[in-house]
């Protein structure tokens, strides 16, 4: 099969699309063989090496975690799903390997696909929506009738959690480039602001303050949330443990969900409730360029890149 990956970390420059021997699966593992697969900004930070105390340093290593596809072998110990049965899942950090004709996952990390789901809108879900939930109800505790502000509002992560608070009973509000201003109205933000606006306006007015862009400071986060409330960011690194050690109010997430977690949010997704947009689908064969150019970008600015083998 095929399957992109990388033998040293470093830039764009490092993948590969080679051709690799499917692993047979172990016990409690399946094999899934990939009908779309979606590009994360984490994948960069990971094929960087910024996670190499988790990656480690054997090589090749493979490439993606979010997909959605069609079980091809289970191991055995495994109960929840069979061959044939169409799933969404996410690989490991330290396996990945979506960006590939076929990946082999644990099966606690796949759940059956709606049937009302495309391929492509499955594979967009898995990391941007549990990420966003697990950092509106384990961190921000969030209750309905609250009020919210997401920092990069119109993000995978962003908008994922705008929906999710909605529908929890939450008055959301959030920040968006200018030129998206009209979109985040028809999301239903308000109040909605640019990245560089005056917190000051806003004191103490948010219960739950959710920062997906890095772009909000902790001094306009500490503003313009409401006493009792959670700062919640959402990009861990050892300064921020040691900043969310101390007392107060700032929160730093480690997204590690359960089964129940990500079935809930799948349910959202068959209900119509969360959706995350598509900005471009390209084939495995024609990956690279599109990773290395989304990249460059420093991420999708109208939705997710979509690779199918």
């Amino acid at each position: 099969m095929k399957r992109i990956q990388y033998h040293e970390y470093g830039g764009p420059e490092v993948m590969r699309l080679e051709e690799v021997q499917p692993a047979r699966p172990g016990r409690g593992e399946v094999l899934v063989r990939v009908k779309a697969a979606a590009f994360n900004p984490m994948d960069i930070g990971i094929r960087q090496g910024r996670l190499k105390m988790v990656t480690g340093r054997k090589f090749p290593r493979a490439l993606g975690h979010d997909f959605a596809g069609i079980v091809e072998v289970v191991g055995d110990g495994v109960t929840q799903v069979r061959p044939g049965d169409e799933v969404i899942g996410a690989a490991g950090i330290k396996e990945a390997g979506a960006f590939a004709e076929m990946v082999l996952v644990e099966e606690k990390s796949v759940v059956r696909k709606p049937r009302n789901l495309s391929w492509d809108e499955a594979a967009a879900l898995p990391t941007p929506a549990i990420t966003a939930y697990l950092a509106l109800t384990k961190k921000g505790r969030l209750k309905a009738g609250q009020s919210v502000f997401v920092a990069g509002a119109l993000g995978a992560v962003g908008r994922s959690a705008v929906q999710l608070a909605m529908m929890m009973g939450a008055s959301v509000g959030g920040s968006c480039r200018g030129t998206a201003v009209q979109e985040a109205h028809d999301l239903g933000l308000s109040p909605i602001v640019e990245f560089d606006f005056d917190s000051s306006r806003y004191a103490r007015r948010f219960d739950v303050i959710l920062d997906t862009s890095g772009q909000l400071s902790l001094k306009s986060a500490k503003a313009m949330v409401k006493p009792g409330g959670h700062i919640v960011d959402i990009r861990p690194s050892p300064a921020k443990f040691v900043r969310a050690a101390l007392p107060g109010p700032y929160e730093v997430l480690v997204a590690n969900p359960d089964r129940a977690d990500v079935e809930q949010m799948v349910r959202a997704a068959e209900q119509g409730v969360l959706r995350i947009p598509i900005a471009s689908v390209v084939s495995l064969g024609s990956a690279i360029p599109a990773l290395a150019e989304f990249e460059r970008r420093t991420g999708s600015k109208g939705g997710k890149l979509i690779i199918t083998p």
